[in-house]
């Protein structure tokens, strides 16, 4: 769990829909500060589907890890470890598609990457220096989606719960629950203040110390 003048500290953040990971995310961007962390949002690397009518876009199982983008995925932290920009793909929920903007990235001497499959690649979890789950129980976690998805990204109350039913819960049980046992460390009860605070504060330290070299 120690970074090096020449490469960054990686931090994967993997959990349910709705179980905290931005929580943890924006904890350590405050303690840390912004301009030393590179976040790598694994919702904006779903697979481009601009071939695809709207309808059938619609139709995408956007929990199974099939969804994403793995090699460009790979490819931008593997960048940003070698100290390159990106210009990370932006998703547009309400489109099913990936927007025509795209976010530049610059490299910092934490990274963070947060995503409901961060702990599930081999290739992705051997760059990172601290794996994260964050574990929150299902109700709480289906409440905080169906609230995010009706207030911004347009969606009704059904289909929230069709989706929820259809694919979001199966889909985390057989992929995203496993990957738990990849983690360093599991916030119980999600995103909550003290297991947070141990993290961040021994983040902070280790930065400090790589100021000290």
């Amino acid at each position: 769990m120690n970074p090096t003048r020449n490469q960054p500290f990686v931090i994967g953040v993997a959990g349910g829909s709705g179980s905290g990971k931005s929580t943890v995310t924006r904890e350590v961007l405050k303690s840390i500060g912004p301009e030393m962390v590179a976040v790598v949002m694994q919702d904006d690397y779903y697979l481009d589907q601009t071939h695809m009518s709207p309808p059938d876009r619609r139709k995408t199982n956007y929990d199974h890890p099939a969804a994403f983008d793995w090699p460009l995925m790979l490819q931008h932290v593997q960048a940003l470890r070698n100290g390159q920009a990106i210009e990370m793909p932006e998703y547009d929920f309400a489109a099913d598609n990936r927007s025509s903007k795209t976010i530049t990235v610059k490299p910092a001497p934490v990274i963070v990457i947060e995503g409901l499959f961060a702990l599930y690649d081999a290739d992705l979890r051997d760059m990172m220096s601290l794996k994260i789950f964050v574990d929150t129980a299902a109700d709480v976690r289906f409440i905080r989606r169906l609230q995010r998805d009706m207030a911004e990204r347009g969606r009704s109350a059904e289909s929230v719960i069709n989706q929820y039913l259809e694919t979001v819960r199966p889909m985390h049980k057989q992929f995203i629950e496993p990957t738990k046992r990849n983690a360093d460390v599991i916030l119980p009860h999600g995103a909550n203040g003290p297991a947070v605070d141990i993290i961040t504060t021994k983040v902070v330290s280790l930065i400090r110390d790589l100021d000290r070299v």
